[in-house]
């Protein structure tokens, strides 16, 4: 499996790194930052466990996102030129194949897009559609999900 070996060798560029994996003869694997209910012990995670994705680390988006509540059930977070925060996400590996799954299994009107991280890295993550965020409760002010949902 090429996991491990792909985190150690993070800072490649995704398609070098694609091929770095497939070189080795391991699944070819993609970094993928997750903002909300996909987390360790939360309610979706199990979609990641599924498809055996691994845990990474814990990171912080660059200050240029914005995040909502959507119905207390999940966030919805996207990047925005000003007027944002950093946002506590958690870096998983997961097998490229396995994306689509935890794609569809995701709520309507999150997607699949670049991530970009504090230490000037961009991941694939899970981004929202501005319209599911309209006339919901904005909780950027709370730098992520874990600690608006710790709040209440």
């Amino acid at each position: 499996m090429c996991a491990s070996r792909a985190y150690t060798a993070r800072s490649m560029h995704a398609y070098a790194r694609r091929d770095f994996c497939a070189a080795l003869g391991g699944d070819i694997m993609a970094l993928f930052a997750v903002n909300g209910t996909l987390m360790r012990g939360l309610a979706l995670n199990k979609n990641l466990l599924r498809v055996n994705a691994k845990y990474v680390r814990d990171a912080q988006t660059d200050p240029y996102y914005r995040m909502w509540s959507i119905n207390d059930v999940h966030p919805a977070m996207y990047r925005v030129p000003e007027g944002g925060a950093s946002i506590a996400v958690e870096i998983w590996d997961v097998p490229e194949e396995g994306l689509v799954s935890v794609l569809l299994n995701e709520p309507a009107g999150l997607s699949i897009g670049k991530v970009h991280l504090e230490d000037g890295t961009a991941v694939l993550g899970v981004l929202a559609e501005p319209y599911l965020c309209e006339g919901m409760p904005e909780i950027t002010e709370y730098g992520g999900w874990r600690t608006y949902m710790t709040s209440k």
